[in-house]
């Protein structure tokens, strides 16, 4: 995930961070949430799982009592004098999920409230974690020859929101065996990290991260030290109602790793970091087709209504063993099986995410290319071999989400080559209006499945429509990845053909009509027109 930032308004009585040591004041239950694990022989089968809310959203109070060790965005310098004190004197508590954080599940769903106002307090964003059966440890996913599909609603979340699904290399008991003074594990939500390195992170490798610590100008409940807690992290879903990307991040490291200096990649030190930071991205605004996604029935998918998502982990041998050389996705929307979208941009051609895909996009869109550097797909499978599963919604103090849903960076023309990543405005996103202005947006997850390729959906075959483009040059008539794909026995979603024969001197219907440098037929057969759509490319609609 690119950037993150979560904001708690004081309580009367606390304040909520991460801790180490167990508090009894509030009873830890975690909400249930049934999963599936899917095989094409067997069908789906029902487990018994739950869902944990991450330690920063926390009280964090002395062990003897309910003194607050972290209040509003500073410290208790008493009871928090270093590290490691700090670890033994404050306890982490038990969490009020539906009534302080907005969170709440049924069956196979789960809801994220933005913003919920409880007696004594005003919790915005949230961040949970998917548990075993057993209820011990995270679950943890291999996610090599395998697919993982859920479905989703983000009708509800505007521009410079981020409903989250996710996978960092974290570990399955929460650090606790690898560092003893983190009493709390797992069962509290510890133990996070992610590919940004961050170092809003209240308790890290078992011990506070208050050296160094700066409490934010700008937001009233978070700071950083001066350690930051970096994973490969595999982005299933970033969205809201406007845009949506996934995105690979490896790492130069495997698992939890606490950083500082260079190596957290701050500021302009970004790609100093042992973690792609970047990534590498499919969104299909970004890659041009700006019909694709978004809230309306003129769009593929219509994000006014639930989608299925399904992700797919290609390898070379199409066994768990094998590199990762192939990131797929589809989806299903009103029973319709729909193939992600292709790029329309030439010199990037492709509809899903390989190392080929990644290197041309960096080249034609003036990215640095830290994905290749840090080993690309090979290195990511490598790395969700053994991954939790992360669920989040969340608001942007860093870049308000513009990377997402608006052009970015500011500094760039929004025609160049990929800055535009959806139709929010340049001067969406900021925090305190979202919160203002959106307190009940919220995101849900349902159904959540996983198992062997092309067993966790089904539906029937749909064409997606003919396609406006925000790219500068003409769309490929087909995409050159020669990564290896498995046999499949779903029925795909194929571009549209023509309906008819044309005169010799007319486009059929969905072809080229004209463009700069285009030297075919500049009409169309009866029944459709000559629409411009760029400078490079007009279409027969």
């Amino acid at each position: 995930m690119q950037f993150r930032a979560s904001a708690l308004l004081p309580l009367a009585l606390a304040s909520f961070a991460a801790a180490q040591q167990i508090g009894t004041l509030t009873a830890e239950s975690h909400p249930k949430l049934t999963t599936q694990e899917c095989t094409k022989s067997g069908g789906c089968v029902t487990k018994q799982n739950s869902v944990v809310l991450d330690g920063n959203w926390r009280w964090l109070h002395s062990t003897s009592g309910a003194t607050n060790c972290y209040d509003g965005n500073s410290w208790n310098t008493s009871l928090c004098p270093d590290p490691k004190t700090c670890a033994t004197n404050c306890a982490m508590d038990g969490a009020d999920y539906s009534g302080t954080y907005g969170i709440t599940t049924s069956g196979n769903s789960l809801t994220i409230r933005f913003v919920t106002k409880g007696q004594y307090s005003t919790n915005v964003g949230g961040r949970v974690y998917l548990m075993d059966e057993q209820d011990r440890g995270y679950k943890m996913f291999n996610l090599l020859n395998k697919e993982f599909t859920f479905d989703v609603d983000v009708s509800k979340l505007p521009c410079g929101l981020n409903g989250a699904l996710y996978f960092s290399e974290m570990d399955a008991d929460g650090g606790a065996s690898r560092f003893p003074s983190n009493k709390a594990g797992a069962k509290y939500g510890t133990g996070y990290c992610d590919a940004q390195c961050p170092h809003d992170i209240k308790f890290i490798n078992g011990e506070a991260n208050v050296e160094g610590w700066n409490p934010s100008d700008e937001d009233a409940n978070a700071g950083a030290g001066k350690y930051g807690t970096c994973c490969p992290e595999m982005d299933i879903w970033e969205a809201n109602s406007i845009s949506t990307a996934y995105t690979p991040h490896p790492c130069s490291v495997d698992g939890q790793s606490r950083c500082e200096g260079l190596d957290c990649g701050d500021g302009a030190d970004r790609y100093s970091s042992i973690c792609d930071k970047d990534g590498c991205d499919f969104n299909a605004y970004r890659m041009g087709n700006t019909q694709f996604y978004g809230p309306g029935a003129d769009k593929t998918l219509n994000t006014n209504q639930k989608m299925t998502v399904v992700t797919q982990f290609i390898t070379d041998n199409g066994t768990s063993s094998g590199k990762l050389v192939e990131i797929r996705r589809k989806y299903v929307q009103n029973g319709v099986i729909v193939e992600n979208s292709q790029s329309l941009y030439p010199e990037v051609p492709g509809d899903s995410i390989t190392d080929e895909f990644c290197d041309k996009q960096k080249v034609h869109f003036g990215d640095n290319n830290a994905f290749k550097a840090l080993g690309g797909n090979v290195a990511m499978g490598r790395q969700v071999e053994s991954t939790v599963l992360v669920m989040s919604i969340w608001d942007d103090y860093a870049a308000r989400m513009l990377w997402l849903d608006s052009a970015y960076p500011l500094d760039k023309d929004p025609s160049e080559p990929g800055v535009s990543r959806g139709s929010c405005p340049r001067d969406s996103g900021y925090p305190a209006d979202v919160e203002k202005n959106s307190p009940n947006a919220q995101v849900t997850f349902s159904n959540i499945r996983f198992g062997e390729l092309d067993s966790t959906y089904s539906g029937t075959g749909g064409s997606n429509p003919p396609v406006s483009s925000t790219a500068t040059t003409p769309r490929p008539s087909s995409t050159t990845t020669t990564t290896p794909r498995p046999s499949t026995t779903t029925t795909t979603t194929p571009v549209p053909t023509q309906t008819q024969q044309p005169p010799a001197n007319c486009a059929g219907k969905w072809g080229q009509c004209g463009g700069i440098g285009f030297s075919g037929p500049s009409c169309c057969v009866s029944g459709s027109s000559c629409q411009k759509l760029n400078d490079y490319y007009s279409q027969c609609l």
